[in-house]
């Protein structure tokens, strides 16, 4: 192998073990933002963005091990991951029109922490 070769080598390694620990600390952060979230749709942009995420893991495993098919699955799970966000959304959407109580309330407190400035 040329020097190149070996430093493009090592430098892929590290970069693929900065990726995966980057995104293991956003996964730990996303999973916090899921639990605590204050209302239904904090939520649900959280699940979205741990389908990211997941999709961020499958590609860097697939550029670890050098097996293409795991970029296949990721793409998978982002049209997936795109109609259960789309489909959250219409849940959502159909709760506050059918005057839910649960979200007629979240409604008025998210108006009165915006009109109070928060």
């Amino acid at each position: 192998m040329t020097p190149i070769e070996v430093f493009s080598s090592q430098f892929l390694s590290v970069c693929v073990h900065i990726a995966l620990a980057i995104l293991s600390v956003s996964f730990i952060l996303i999973c916090i933002r899921t639990i605590k979230g204050p209302s239904l749709p904090d939520r649900v942009v959280a699940l979205d963005m741990l389908v990211a995420v997941g999709i961020g893991f499958l590609a860097v495993f697939g550029i670890l091990s050098n097996y293409p098919l795991y970029i296949d699955v990721a793409i998978t799970l982002g049209l997936v991951g795109f109609l259960a966000t789309v489909a959250f959304a219409r849940f959502i959407l159909n709760r506050g029109t059918a005057h839910d109580p649960t979200i007629v309330g979240e409604v008025k407190e998210s108006i009165a922490r915006q009109e109070a400035g928060e």
